[in-house]
């Protein structure tokens, strides 16, 4: 009984713990997902201001090449006239213009280089992203067609208790005839005791009977109305 017991408790605990970490799977599931959101979401954010920063350095860059050109023009015409001290100060702001022009240039260029790369992970993470989605949902599905699939088994009979049943409805209507077997047995006794030799040789003509029968009832009251 002992072993029994704990067959069964241990099959009990196995099924608990099949249906928990079955259920935390989905959960993790989904939490995993929702992590590589967030980590998608703060990788947008960097893009974005990537993006920003680029744009900014663009307008930048645009300002400083139509001062650069406004001013040298100037320059020129300083020069023409003969301004030599006019066209050696504007001379000197184009110069650290044009310097800022170049390191303006070298930022956007990294920044843009850092911008592919980024924008490149981040599609390939959204890309990975839908397809976790996708399998998330099949796998939740596998996994209620399995619950339902566990209550489908466990409301059809098993092999075992159907064969189990076939066996006691075959020992109930196996089971002899007590009444009929009585009757054979107390043939059987009068049999191998000789108490019936005397019937059977009445009945076929030898000797008389010891019994009183209706025959005998019969021709003894038309007797006795003669």
């Amino acid at each position: 009984m002992f072993n029994t017991l704990n067959t069964l408790f241990k099959g009990a605990n196995a099924r608990a713990e099949e249906k928990l970490r079955d259920k935390f799977a989905i959960e993790l599931i989904d939490q995993k997902i929702r992590e590589s959101l967030v980590g998608l979401q703060a990788a947008k954010s960097t893009l974005a201001s990537l993006i920003q920063r680029e744009r900014n350095e663009v307008r930048q860059i645009e300002a400083l090449q139509t001062r650069i050109a406004t001013l040298t023009e100037s320059t020129l015409a300083a020069l023409k006239d003969d301004r030599e001290e006019l066209a050696t100060e504007a001379a000197n702001a184009i110069a650290h213009m044009e310097n800022e022009l170049t390191v303006r240039k070298d930022t956007a260029a990294r920044i843009d280089s850092k911008i592919i790369r980024l924008r490149h992970s981040v599609e390939a993470a959204n890309r990975r992203i839908i397809d976790l989605k996708q399998s998330a949902i099949t796998a939740k599905s596998i996994h209620q067609e399995r619950i339902i699939q566990a209550r489908l088994s466990n409301s059809i009979p098993t092999r075992s208790s159907i064969d189990e049943a076939e066996d006691l409805i075959s020992r109930i209507i196996d089971q002899p005839d007590l009444f009929e077997q009585s009757e054979i047995l107390r043939e059987i006794d009068s049999s191998l005791s000789f108490e019936d030799v005397g019937d059977r040789l009445t009945e076929n003509g030898y000797g008389t009977s010891a019994k009183t029968t209706a025959s005998d009832v019969l021709t003894r009251l038309k007797s006795i109305n003669e």
